[in-house]
């Protein structure tokens, strides 16, 4: 049987369950949150970044989730210094150049900052001087560190991500940290 998982992964914690890196250092991993065999996680969520990781012992599955070919739907809630202006949205509408190509075109809008988001520990870094605004961006790619590389490329770089979707899942009900079956 197929075991699905939607897991609303925490800042600074990695989507891998154990860490390779630095000889000493202990950083977060899913092994700190989820204990169940067999499971692995169907594409990345940078440790930087929060919200929705599917995990699944199906590999098929996790091959459509994460390869761009089945251009599975990914949304994001975007925290970004400044305010947008709808010539910036539409630059992401079209697809920007990033340093390697152009992105597909992204369905982008302005929200207010959605009601389930959980405060952030450490916090975002704030500047009283500059405005931040709330978008939503849904791709159906997933280059590294895309959906910040393409604010960036508009002018207003990210200060929060959260991954609020893949596909039909979608991190209703789930608390950072916490994860259900699908």
């Amino acid at each position: 049987m197929t075991s699905v998982i939607l897991f609303n992964k925490p800042f600074n914690v990695l989507s891998q369950f154990t860490d390779k890196g630095t000889q000493g250092s202990k950083r977060a991993t899913l092994s700190d949150y989820i204990d169940l065999p067999d499971v692995y996680a169907a594409g990345r969520l940078d440790k930087d970044s929060e919200g929705l990781l599917i995990l699944t012992d199906d590999g098929k599955l996790q091959a459509r989730i994460s390869n761009p070919k089945f251009k599975t739907t990914k949304t994001y809630w975007v925290q970004v210094e400044g305010t947008p202006q709808d010539s910036d949205l539409q630059k992401l509408r079209d697809g920007v150049k990033l340093n390697d190509g152009m992105t597909r075109p992204a369905l982008v809008a302005l929200i207010e900052k959605p009601e389930i988001i959980w405060d952030r520990t450490p916090p975002i870094r704030v500047r009283k001087s500059i405005p931040d605004t709330w978008i939503e961006i849904t791709i159906t790619e997933g280059r590294n560190r895309q959906v910040r590389r393409m604010t960036a490329a508009i002018g207003h770089p990210t200060l929060r991500l959260i991954r609020y979707s893949v596909g039909d899942w979608t991190l209703d009900g789930i608390a950072s940290g916490t994860w259900q079956s699908a």
